[in-house]
């Protein structure tokens, strides 16, 4: 009968006719009693079909181990008469509805005595099933459990799957009393828990979820001291799907009901989130994700009863779970590596979490405000790892891997040896044409830091898979955002022991992108995309319409609040807001390109050329005749000097649209052609670093969501160079070409004094407009820009001041936020080197003018000379890392009075007060003096 009332009704009578015919010989019990048994079987949905279930992909596919949507659907299935199969569906639901009415009612009539007046029922609870007899200690970890399991084996499957079945029905209506009688069958079931057949390891699951729920302390202290321990089975995969299947299902059956033992489940659990099987690997990392929120719920309750003393002695375990709720628990982490900086405070905090994941194999996203040092502190904990691997006396050294954008690489060389001591880290780019990485691959052996780009993944990922990395570190990690691309597909096929994600902006459009990056971190955690997607991404959709319901929004918060929850533990950010006490107020960052194959190859014919050695010959000429005054020669250096200077910002500014004959020669040697081929982006390091900026802070990134397109941006940018033909460059090639997205205005000489401050006015009053593209010569001066928190500089001037009055733009009275300013810098070239010049101190600056570096004639000639040659550093397919020429020590020796500029520059200290450089060497004044 369709209807719950009329069959509750029958099963009633029927109970009523059983109980009135107990000792009737010959009597009609025994029948009736195992037709109830079998219709209790009989609905497909809740007995597995051994013909049917016969792999874990089926059970994954069809969704089994979700008991929301199995309960949701039965509620239908009542109603439902569609074709033959859904038929079947349905009498088979109302068949088992009625049967476990029946029971129930048989229950409440016997009571205590059901199994003595009903013989047969015990009979088919058991004809399968051996009973155990139960004494004070079953809770140990008992090998008659696995030894039960391995009995059934020769049983019919399907068999077996029913008797299960018939226990989990009567489970929740048995008599109190008789409940000691049930519990003898458990030990049997959890022993097909790990039964060769798929289904009957669901069928177990199941069971013995359902006695849980009726039995709560008895059975899970079973199954902690006996189930868990199956997780770690190495011998048997079956046995860790098995026990992977139940603890998903006791998890979603029990919820809160499970806070006293969450903290002796959630340490075991961890343990098993890498195991080599997939299917072990997402259901104990789902079960993992949904006990973290009850943990807060575990402090401070009764500890369960019945569970062996190992268990209550796991102090390293409660002490864990303190740390995973509260950050601030985590003991400081001293590193046994020297670091090249002093750590603030935030970054200690920063590397004891990164400290705190390693040690317990757990993965996580460093989601800091860009500025506050993420490559730091994942090379600080990488370095220590290293270390720490060398005290053990292992034999090689691990072998880490480090993503990020193909402009960042070179800076993540400069700033791993920056920091790190080369005799601990020893990185190496892997980057270049594929026969450049082909040769680079047989290097891998000598270093243990392999730093490479995106993009490379995808390429070479049939070979970088094949490696087992010790980290796995995505910078700007948020590039695998979409789940679909290849780039992301190609990441999540890596195989890392730690894995981890810097990046500033972990979600830009929608929430979905944070499940693609827990995908890769902990793959199952926040459930498939399709689960992610209902459970958190519709709600907060939904909730976002400003013509919501309450209800609506009310389901938002709600699923907000549960994302939060879970995710907690694994990301650690800190805005600069936040820690702005512990920075200043202007963090200055310098972002190291190499140069492009055709920078590299002009720079190279500038070295070679006839320029360059009568620029030699002048500047050895002046040192042998001081007397002498070559103003016209002077000029002929500088030029040569902007020449270069031009080539680091962008190849087009030194060839021009038509280039002379000469260069069109050149250009065909090397295989370029000299139309539009010139404006693409990748002949510019620094566009393609300008565009990784803008869209870091969320400007000119794809839209991914229907409501992201009207949001203003939380970051607004001014853009400097020292050139207007750059700017019309940036325009054209950048934003109109790859970024028309983007909302800009342009302030430079071309626009009218009256009409500057107009320009400005409008940028600060309309949030809308993202970008000012400035000349340092026109926005240098009298602007305010507090509108804008972002800086990046192209191009530098000799002077550091003019940069610096350039930076006040934005950083001055009015400015509520830190202002972030990013300087591109092309690595081993004369820009590099202007750039250390402008990092004189004062008193540096004042001894060097003052006693040997008056002007360029005393300078020492090689390290002038050396400011127009490129550094193999900035060769980016160089093997070796670049390290100081011994050579060019020796020969600063046995001069007196005489310093190159590497010896003064290696002697000061890489941090500086930003107030000093008010006070630093005017390089214009230094160059002056060249005149005579």
């Amino acid at each position: 009968m369709q209807e719950e009332l009329l069959q509750d009704k029958a099963a009633d009578a029927l109970a009523e006719l059983i109980f009135g015919c107990v000792g009737r010989k010959p009597g009609p019990n025994d029948k009736l009693t195992k037709n109830l048994c079998t219709l209790a079987c009989t609905d497909i949905s809740e007995t597995p079909q051994a013909a049917v279930i016969n792999s874990i992909q089926v059970i994954e596919d069809q969704n089994l181990l979700s008991i929301g949507k199995r309960f949701s659907n039965h509620k239908s299935r009542g109603h439902v008469n569609s074709d033959g199969e859904e038929r079947t569906k349905t009498e088979g639901y109302i068949s088992r509805r009625g049967s476990e009415l029946a029971l129930k009612h048989l229950c409440e009539k016997f009571g205590s005595s059901l199994f003595e007046k009903l013989p047969k029922l015990w009979d088919c609870l058991t004809e399968f099933l051996e009973p155990i007899k139960i004494e004070d200690d079953i809770q140990k970890d008992d090998p008659s459990i696995t030894q039960l399991g391995r009995s059934c084996e020769d049983k019919d499957p399907q068999s077996l799957i029913n008797n299960i079945q018939v226990v989990r029905s009567i489970t929740p209506h048995l008599p109190e009393p008789l409940r000691p009688q049930l519990l003898r069958l458990l030990p049997c079931i959890l022993g097909c828990a790990r039964h060769s057949h798929v289904a009957v390891r669901l069928a177990a699951a199941r069971c013995i979820t359902s006695m849980a729920k009726s039995l709560t302390g008895n059975v899970m202290v079973v199954v902690i001291e006996n189930a868990i321990p199956m997780l770690s089975d190495s011998s048997s995969v079956c046995a860790r799907q098995g026990a992977g299947m139940l603890l998903s299902l006791l998890v979603q059956g029990l919820a809160v009901e499970l806070v006293p033992y969450a903290p002796f489940l959630v340490v075991p659990l961890l343990r098993c989130m890498s195991d080599p099987d997939g299917s072990v690997r997402q259901s104990v990392t789902h079960s993992f994700a949904a006990l973290v929120p009850l943990l807060p719920l575990a402090k401070g309750v009764p500890l369960p009863s019945g569970l062996s003393e190992r268990l209550y002695s796991s102090t390293e375990d409660a002490q864990f779970l303190e740390q995973l709720l509260d950050n601030s628990q985590i003991d400081d982490h001293k590193l046994n590596i020297h670091l090249s900086v002093e750590l603030r405070r935030y970054q200690q905090e920063g590397i004891n979490w990164l400290a705190f994941l390693r040690r317990f194999k757990l993965h996580g996203i460093l989601c800091d405000d860009m500025g506050l040092g993420k490559t730091l502190q994942a090379s600080a904990i990488v370095a220590s790892d290293i270390a720490e691997s060398r005290a053990r006396n292992d034999d090689k050294d691990p072998k880490s891997l480090i993503i990020c954008p193909s402009t960042l690489v070179a800076h993540w060389e400069y700033e791993v040896e920056k920091y790190i001591d080369s005799s601990i880290m020893k990185p190496l780019q892997y980057i270049g044409s594929s026969q450049d990485r082909m040769t680079l691959r047989a290097q891998f052996d000598k270093f243990n830091v392999i730093i490479t780009s995106y993009d490379i993944i995808r390429k070479d990922i049939d070979f970088l898979e094949s490696v087992i990395w010790n980290y796995c570190v995505l910078d700007e990690g948020h590039i695998i955002k979409n789940s679909r691309s290849k780039i992301t597909s190609a990441v999540k096929q890596l195989k890392a022991q730690h894995r981890l994600i810097l990046s500033g902006t972990p979600i830009q459009n929608n929430v979905l992108e944070l499940w693609s990056l827990f995908d890769f971190l902990m793959p199952g955690f926040l459930g498939t995309e399709k689960q992610f997607q209902s459970t958190y991404g519709k709600p907060l959709i939904a909730a976002k319409d400003s013509k919501c319901s309450a209800k609506d929004a009310e389901a938002g918060i709600l699923a907000m609040e549960a994302l939060h929850k879970q995710v907690m533990p694994f990301l650690l950010r800190r805005t600069k807001d936040e820690v702005l006490s512990d920075l200043p107020e202007k963090i200055i960052q310098d972002r190291h390109c190499n140069l492009s194959h055709l920078q590299l190859k002009l720079y190279d014919k500038f070295s070679s050329s006839n320029v360059k050695e009568e620029i030699s010959t002048i500047v050895k000429a002046d040192e042998s005749e001081p007397s002498t005054s070559q103003p016209k020669a002077t000029r002929h250096v500088f030029q040569a000097l902007q020449y270069l200077l031009k080539l680091c910002s962008h190849p087009l500014l030194v060839i021009g649209e038509s280039p002379p004959d000469y260069i069109v020669e050149h250009l065909k040697e090397i295989g370029m052609g000299t139309g539009d081929e010139l404006h693409e982006l990748h002949h510019s390091p620094k566009l393609v670093a300008l565009q990784e900026i803008l869209q870091e802070c969320g400007i000119g990134s794809e839209i991914s969501s229907p409501d992201a397109s009207a949001a203003v941006g939380q970051h607004r940018v001014l853009i400097f160079a020292q050139h207007k033909a750059f700017l019309d460059i940036i325009e054209k090639d950048l934003f109109q070409s790859h970024m028309r997205s983007v909302t800009y205005l342009r302030l430079d000489g071309s626009v009218q004094t009256d009409k500057r401050f107009e320009i400005v006015k409008t940028f600060n009053s309309d949030p809308t407009i993202d970008v000012l593209l400035l000349t340092t010569h026109v926005g240098g001066l009298g602007l305010n820009l507090t509108s804008a928190d972002t800086l990046v500089f192209m191009e530098h001037d000799w002077n550091p001041m003019k940069d610096l009055q350039a930076m006040d733009r934005a950083h001055r009275l009015g400015q509520r936020k830190v202002v972030n300013v990013h300087r591109l810098i092309m690595r081993g070239t004369l820009e590099e080197k202007v750039m250390s010049l402008q990092r004189f101190k004062v008193s540096v600056a004042n001894a060097v003018i003052n006693s040997e570096n008056a002007s360029l004639k005393t300078m020492n000639t090689d390290q002038l000379l050396d400011l127009f040659t490129s550094t193999p550093a900035s060769r980016k397919a160089s093997v070796l890392p670049s390290s100081s020429s011994a050579t060019e020590e020796e020969s600063n020796k046995g001069k007196p009075g005489r310093k190159g500029l590497k010896s003064i520059l290696s002697g000061l200290d890489e941090l500086w007060d930003q107030s000093q450089y008010a006070d630093e060497y005017d390089m214009n004044q230094f160059l002056a003096k060249l005149n005579g």
